[in-house]
């Protein structure tokens, strides 16, 4: 099952992705992390990965 990840040196704390998928995401210390990985089918990780600005956010097999 393919999670998502994100790559905290990376990680802007732009916030996109939590607006997007807030039952998978959250910002903790300004940095993007993934609270719900078995929640994407509730919400656009794919968009999330695809609209992140600097490439943080990606899948894990």
């Amino acid at each position: 099952m393919r999670k998502p990840v994100v790559d905290e040196e990376l990680c802007i704390g732009c916030g996109h992705c939590v607006e997007l998928c807030p039952q998978v995401f959250e910002l903790e210390d300004e940095k993007s992390r993934v609270i719900g990985p078995d929640k994407c089918g509730t919400c656009k990780c794919q968009e999330a990965i695809d609209t992140c600005p600097v490439q943080a956010i990606s899948w894990s097999e």
